[in-house]
C-alpha cells in the first residue's frame, strides 16, 4: 500500500510540475458560440475549460467550426477555422500570444479564383520546420472538376493548400490531394525528416471513414492510401504523439461518441482508452507551456 500510495503521489507531482501540457481546440454545435478548448496532462484524459475564447465575427454564416491552431517559433498562436457551411470561398484567421487576447479576425479568400467553389471546409494549419513555412490545407468542391463515384457534384471534395511565412502574403492556391475519391478532414503529421503521414477522411458513400497516406514532404505528394482503420461515420481526425504512441482522435458522429486509436507505425492500430468531455467537436491538439494553461484557467 505504501509503494502504491507513493507511486500515485509521484505521478500527480510529476503531472503538476511538468513544463508542458496539452491543449485541444474545440467547438460545440451549432458552432455559433466560438472557440473552446480542452486540456490534458497525459494526452489521454481531457477536461473542458468551459468558456468561449473567441467569438466568430466573419464569414457568411459567422460560425467557427474545425478550429485548427499551431504555435510559431516566435510563440504566436495562429488559428484558422471554417466560417460557413457553403457560400464562402475562404476561411477565418486570427492570432494570439496568450490565447486570451486575439488579433482582429480576417477572412482569407483562398478559393476566390474559382468562381464555382461550393465550400471551404476544415482548414488545417501545419508548421513545416524544414522550410520555415506554414502550410494550410482544406477541402473544397468544384463541381464537374473531378471524376466522382456516387457523390453529388457539390459533395465531391478534393484537398487544396497554400503556404505562408507571415500570414500576410500567401502562395497561390494549389491542388494538394486527389486520391480519386471525395476527401475531407486531412491532417499532416511529421514523423522525421522526409517522412510525413497524412491522416484523412474518405468522404465517399458508404465509406465515410479514416485512412492514412504517406509522403516525403509536408506538401506532398501523398501516396499509398491505406485501408480504413475506423468504422464508417467517423471524421475529424486529430493527432498527437504521447511518448512512443501516436494517438488519432476522431468524432464517431453516428454513435455520438468521441474515440481514439493508437499506433506506433501508422500501419497497425488499436483502440485507445481515452476520455473526452461531452459536446466536444474536433479541432487540433498541441503541446504548450503550462503557463499558457494557467493563464486560461485564471
Amino acid at each position: 500500500m505504501r509503494k502504491s500510495a507513493l507511486y500515485v503521489f509521484l505521478s500527480l507531482c510529476l503531472s503538476s510540475c511538468a513544463k508542458d501540457t496539452y491543449l485541444f481546440t474545440s467547438f460545440h454545435e451549432p458552432a455559433n458560440e466560438g472557440l473552446r478548448m480542452l486540456y490534458s496532462n497525459d494526452g489521454y484524459h481531457w477536461n473542458d475549460l468551459n468558456n468561449v475564447l473567441l467569438k466568430p465575427e466573419i464569414g457568411t454564416q459567422k460560425v467557427m467550426r474545425d478550429p485548427s491552431m499551431v504555435q510559431g517559433k516566435d510563440g504566436t498562436f495562429h488559428l484558422v477555422w471554417t466560417c460557413s457551411w457553403k457560400g464562402d470561398k475562404g476561411f477565418g484567421y486570427a492570432s494570439s500570444k496568450d490565447l486570451i487576447h486575439w488579433s482582429e479576425q480576417r477572412f482569407l479568400p483562398v478559393m476566390e479564383h474559382e468562381a464555382a467553389t461550393v465550400n471551404v471546409w476544415a482548414p488545417e494549419v501545419f508548421m513545416d520546420d524544414e522550410t520555415g513555412q506554414f502550410v494550410i490545407i482544406w477541402a473544397s468542391t468544384i463541381p464537374h472538376r473531378f471524376t466522382r463515384g456516387v457523390e453529388d457534384e457539390d459533395n465531391n471534395h478534393r484537398m487544396y493548400y497554400t503556404t505562408t511565412y507571415d500570414f500576410k502574403t500567401f502562395s497561390p492556391t494549389q491542388l494538394f490531394l486527389d486520391p480519386a475519391f471525395s476527401v475531407i478532414d486531412a491532417v499532416i503529421v511529421k514523423r522525421k525528416k522526409e517522412d510525413y503521414v497524412l491522416v484523412l477522411k474518405d468522404n465517399t458513400r458508404p465509406n465515410r471513414n479514416i485512412k492514412v497516406a504517406f509522403g516525403k514532404r509536408a506538401t506532398g505528394p501523398y501516396t499509398d492510401v491505406s485501408k480504413a482503420f475506423t468504422e464508417p461515420f467517423t471524421e475529424g481526425p486529430s493527432v498527437v504523439k504521447v511518448k512512443d504512441n501516436w494517438l488519432i482522435y476522431f468524432d464517431s458522429y453516428r454513435t455520438k461518441t468521441y474515440e481514439a486509436v493508437q499506433t506506433k507505425d501508422f500501419k497497425t492500430f488499436s483502440k485507445a482508452n481515452v476520455s473526452v468531455p461531452e459536446g466536444h467537436k474536433h479541432g487540433t491538439i498541441l503541446k504548450v507551456n503550462r503557463k499558457i494553461l494557467k493563464g486560461l484557467q485564471q
